[in-house]
């Protein structure tokens, strides 16, 4: 009976740990994003690179085709921060998903800000991938839609 209740304790202690580790995760992906848009409100191309993998891919809200590499989406998110201000986003009901070095996380927006002289709004859902290299997670796919 002793061995028995061994390994039950042990099984709940190492459940315990990865679940502990799962939440940490979790956290980190979701703060991924929460710097992205971060960096973008302040206009900091550079922080937001940080975050963003090589190999990056987008669909974006009005996209036709597969936006494709980095350094599109750096002139892209460049041109827009010179056009755009006061902006701010702000996430909901997200949900994270980890698999080993790989994550994805879904999640509601709504945003607003000032295009030239125009206030915008908008509302999405979005996905977004995360591949985990050297200890951090780098965007590596998005997928944002529109939601009237």
């Amino acid at each position: 009976m002793r061995p028995v209740l061994i390994t039950l304790m042990l099984l709940f202690f190492a459940v315990s740990i990865d679940t502990h580790a799962d939440t940490k995760g979790e956290a980190a992906v979701k703060g991924a994003v929460v710097a992205m848009w971060a960096a973008l409100e302040k206009g900091d191309i550079d922080e937001y690179a940080l975050y963003v993998h090589p190999d990056y891919t987008l669909f974006g809200e009005s996209d036709t085709y597969l936006a494709e590499g980095k350094a599109l989406e750096l002139r892209a998110m460049r041109d827009w921060v010179g056009r755009a201000r006061n902006v701010h986003t702000e996430m909901h009901d997200a949900k994270v998903t980890i698999r080993d070095d790989t994550a994805w996380i879904t999640y509601y927006w709504t945003d607003s800000g000032y295009t030239g002289s125009e206030r915008y709004t908008s509302q999405g859902k979005s996905t977004r991938i995360f591949a985990r290299e050297n200890g951090k997670w780098l965007c590596i796919h998005g997928h944002f839609t529109a939601v009237p």
